[in-house]
């Protein structure tokens, strides 16, 4: 933690000092002037009087003595008039300054939402002021993130901890209660655990760093999660279908990978009861110029409200979290997916079918290929 910084000494403000800049520049204009016309312009006339064809005519010394009295409270009326004229006119170019400073102090107060909001066009102050309301907003975005991470983390790991303590309870207070089964549910409940960690870390990492971008085969990103998932599918007794055709985007290859293994694995073990057809639907392709990753499922009827919440951190659908249900997940998988896609540029699509399971599609820029190598 940095030093408190000590007090500063009271100066003068700057708004006086630009006013004695302008009076100061005055004075010595309206100075030279006045010094120029004695010495340059009176000197050349006759001293004393003297008469011509035309009259009397007044001398150097005639006219200054009425030439000095006159001059000199020009002098002074023009160094008040630009004293107080600059006292107005630095109020006015220093405003900007001053509705800068305010923002600050109410950030400092804890006020993050207000921003300086300039109107004009672009001058050093405000471009200045431009650059503080990004800073704001940047300011925001993480300590946003990091409240969302903390409210997030509390929420989400609170339930295992208790559980787990629970399960302790009950295995203590019944020696002969199987271990194995106690250790097993105590393993999926660390498992389920580190995965909330994990994405939750992952989460706030994607709101504040943007991610490097290159080019990625999205129908490959596509396979390999599918080859990895391929078991819980069979598992699951779900038939998945594929048409993956070569589609390059600009991205993140770990992270498009982690967007393509949540939505199928969301898709698989988010499916139609057992009896019923379970199958899963893969496909990436062009589609009206943008490359498209599209996973659609069978399942149960879904409500277009509930969908609309399905993106929101721990949100499951008409699930209940349960420590016992075997493919119970963190409820992020798909809120780490709108935000893989957010990064990218993209849009995230959830539309529930009319028979029945969810219908995702994510779109992205296509980009150019890789090069040859």
């Amino acid at each position: 933690m940095a030093e408190q910084r000590a007090p500063r000494r009271p100066g003068l403000s700057a708004r006086f000092r630009l006013t004695l800049t302008i009076t100061a520049v005055a004075v010595v204009s309206a100075g030279a002037l006045w010094i120029v016309t004695a010495l340059w312009v009176l000197r050349y006339l006759p001293t004393g009087n003297y008469t011509t064809d035309l009259g009397w005519v007044p001398g150097r010394d005639d006219i200054m003595e009425v030439f000095t009295p006159i001059a000199t409270s020009a002098f002074f009326a023009i160094a008040g008039l630009a004293f107080f004229g600059g006292w107005f006119l630095a109020g006015h170019i220093l405003r900007p300054l001053t509705a800068i400073s305010t923002v600050a102090h109410r950030v400092r107060g804890g006020d993050l939402t207000t921003r300086v909001n300039l109107p004009g066009r672009a001058d050093e102050f405000r471009t200045v002021a431009d650059s503080f309301d990004d800073m704001l907003d940047a300011v925001q975005r993480t300590v946003e993130s990091q409240q969302r991470f903390a409210a997030n983390a509390s929420h989400e790991l609170r339930a295992p901890l208790a559980i787990t303590r629970s399960v302790l309870e009950v295995a203590q207070a019944d020696p002969e209660r199987d271990l194995e089964v106690t250790l097993d549910k105590l393993q999926r409940l660390n498992d389920r655990a580190v995965a909330s960690a994990d994405a939750l870390l992952l989460l706030a990492r994607l709101d504040n760093t943007a991610p490097n971008l290159s080019p990625v085969d999205l129908s490959l990103v596509a396979e390999e999660a599918l080859d990895v998932l391929q078991l819980v599918a069979d598992r699951h007794g779900v038939e998945v279908e594929t048409d993956l055709n070569q589609t390059w985007v600009a991205g993140n290859a770990q992270l498009l990978e982690r967007l393509a293994s949540n939505l199928i694995h969301n898709a698989i073990v988010h499916n139609a009861p057992p009896g019923d057809a379970r199958r899963v639907f893969v496909r990436v392709d062009v589609s009206e110029g943008s490359a498209v990753l599209r996973v659609v499922n069978t399942g149960p009827v879904l409500e277009t409200a509930q969908v609309a919440t399905l993106t929101e951190p721990f949100a499951r659908g008409s699930r209940t979290t349960t420590a016992d249900d075997a493919h119970t997940g963190a409820g992020l998988g798909l809120a780490l997916a709108a935000t893989i896609v957010r990064v990218h540029g993209g849009s995230l699509v959830l539309r529930a079918r009319a028979a029945g399971g969810l219908d995702v599609t994510a779109r992205f820029a296509v980009g150019a290929a890789a090069p040859a190598s």
